[in-house]
Order: C-alpha cells, then sequence, then structure tokens
C-alpha cells in the first residue's frame, strides 16, 4: 500500500519544503506571482517562469510573490536556458536567494555552480535518460521527467515510457510531468516510480492565474485531439491548442520555408494569447491533458482534490 498524503518520508516535498510533492510547471507569462504564490499557500511549490522578462521585471514579480505568500511557503523559479535573458535571471536567483530554481532547454551547468553554493535547490527539467544521468552528475537535487504529452517546448518520450526509465537511471528524486491534470494521474506517476509531479495546464484554469478568459475558456474546451505539436523542422517542438497559428506553422513547414521565416510567426504570439486573449493567431501553449480540465477552480482546491483522488486509488487496496 502506497501513502502519499502524509508526506514524512518523501523527499520530494523535503527538498521543497512543501505539504504536497507537487511543482506547478515554468510556464511563460503564465506562471507570474499571483499564479506561483496561490500553488504555494496551497501546499504545493508555485513557480515564476523567468522566460524573457527582463530583470528588473522579474525582480518586481518575486517581490509581489514574497509578499503574498503565506509564512513558512516557499517558491521557485524556472530559468529557461535557451532565452536570451537567462543569465539575467540566474543572477536575480542568486541576488534573491530563491530556494528552488528549475531549469529547462539547456545545460544547467552554470546554475548549479552559482546557486549549489547558497543553498539553493536546483531541478532541471529533462526528456531522457541521457539528459537525467548528465544533471544528476552535475548536481541536481532532483529531475522532473517531461513527457511529450506537456504543453510547450517537448521532448520525443512519453510521460508512460520516460518515467520508469528515469527513476531506474537515477538515485535522486524523479518528478513527472506531461499529462498529468488529476489524481489518476497522480497515482500512476507514484506507481511508476515518481515521488512528485508537475502540473501546468491544469493550473491555467486556476482562479488565481491571470491569463485572459479565453485562453482558459479555449484549454475547457479542448477535447483529445486539440493540441497540435509543432517546429519539428526548428529542433524545438512545441505543444499548443489547435488554431490558425498552427495550422500556419504546419504549412510553412510542410513546404520547407526558411526557418527564419518560421521563427518569425511565432515572435509575440504567446502574449497575444496569454495578454490579449487572441486565440486564432496566439500561442495557445497547452498540453493534452487539456482534455480532462472541466472546471475553473481556486488552486487550493485543485490540489486537495487531486490528491485526496490520488490518495483513494492507492490505497484501494
Amino acid at each position: 500500500m502506497i501513502k502519499i498524503i502524509n508526506f514524512k518520508d518523501n523527499r520530494v516535498c523535503k527538498i521543497l519544503g512543501t505539504e504536497y510533492p507537487l511543482t506547478q510547471g515554468g510556464m511563460a507569462w503564465v506562471a507570474n506571482a499571483e499564479l506561483a504564490s496561490a500553488v504555494s499557500n496551497a501546499g504545493g511549490l508555485g513557480i515564476i517562469a523567468a522566460a524573457a522578462t527582463p530583470k528588473n521585471i522579474l525582480e518586481q514579480e518575486i517581490i509581489k510573490a514574497k509578499k503574498l505568500l503565506k509564512p513558512g511557503k516557499n517558491f521557485g523559479l524556472n530559468i529557461m536556458l535557451m532565452s536570451p535573458t537567462a543569465d539575467d535571471a540566474l543572477q536575480v536567483a542568486y541576488e534573491q536567494k530563491i530556494p528552488i530554481v528549475t531549469t529547462g532547454a539547456g545545460s544547467p551547468g552554470k546554475v548549479l555552480e552559482k546557486l549549489k553554493p547558497i543553498g539553493t535547490k536546483v531541478i532541471p527539467v529533462i526528456a531522457s535518460v541521457a539528459q537525467a544521468r548528465r544533471v544528476e552528475k552535475q548536481g541536481a537535487d532532483a529531475v522532473i521527467a517531461e513527457g511529450m504529452e506537456a504543453g510547450g517546448h517537448i521532448g520525443e518520450l512519453t510521460t508512460m515510457v520516460l518515467t520508469p526509465q528515469i527513476v531506474d537511471a537515477v538515485k535522486i528524486p524523479v518528478i513527472t510531468a506531461g499529462g498529468i491534470a488529476d489524481g489518476r494521474g497522480i497515482a500512476a506517476a507514484f506507481v511508476l516510480g515518481a515521488e512528485g509531479v508537475q502540473l501546468g495546464t491544469r493550473f491555467i484554469c486556476c482562479e488565481e492565474c491571470t491569463v485572459h478568459e479565453n485562453y482558459k475558456k479555449a484549454v475547457l474546451e479542448a477535447r483529445d485531439r486539440s493540441t497540435a505539436v509543432t517546429g519539428y523542422k526548428l529542433g524545438h517542438p512545441v505543444r499548443c491548442l489547435r488554431n490558425k497559428l498552427t495550422a500556419e506553422f504546419e504549412r510553412l513547414e510542410n513546404i520547407n520555408a526558411p526557418a527564419e521565416q518560421i521563427e518569425a510567426l511565432g515572435t509575440g504570439k504567446l502574449r497575444a494569447a496569454v495578454v490579449d486573449g487572441d486565440t486564432e493567431w496566439g500561442s495557445l501553449m497547452s498540453g493534452q491533458s487539456a482534455a480532462m480540465v472541466n472546471n475553473i477552480l481556486p488552486a487550493e482546491e485543485i490540489i486537495k482534490n487531486i490528491f485526496a483522488q490520488a490518495e483513494k486509488i492507492l490505497n484501494a487496496n
């Protein structure tokens, strides 16, 4: 029988300093101070996405999150290493003494080197066994094994096959991401050997999430085949909800359009979706789990409900 509610021995909770072994995905333009603090206050680990945010704006978000946090709660920062502002985000994490940093889209070596000495826990998002082994050797505290069901930038392997292979390959704790939106997904992750989960898409439809209502509505209306993956030609595949933008990406890729033309098409499109509510030409980054999201609830209610469901499933026998 697997116990997941009394987390006294859960390594992920000990690393994160949380009640639940849950991290919120570092979604660019979505994961801001309001969302991160709401998830952290509800017992998980909220994460602010640095993305390509200018240094001064990122600092303001971190200060805001600290003011919104309840006493004793942690939050984290996600640094996308391919971003042109990654070095600035790293410096902010150092100056602000961010307790948890997740990384993606690149080698976390410089992040580990700079932040580990000040006590920051560094947890890279990885998509293969080789990546997991490499970051463990570099000193990562845990890994987030993200399957291709996830929204945004993705790898090649599904969560179902990636998770157990990563669990077998490393000794540090494994947090599973990609395709998880309810307690059934959490239960499956634990059965596969993970010690924690990361949810992104589910928190788009969270009361505290500040994305445009059109974006939330699009997620709520999503079905099993509502997402598309574009960007294979560029080597950076991205999963989003299907719309006119994804159709144009697919058209350009099919005719082997120049990379510069394809990249230009995506400029500013995430902001268009999140801020302006453009559901036709905006980039509606979302995982396949959108099909399982059917309501908008406070973060606290979402987290309590899904872990209660997971506990019921795992303790059924």
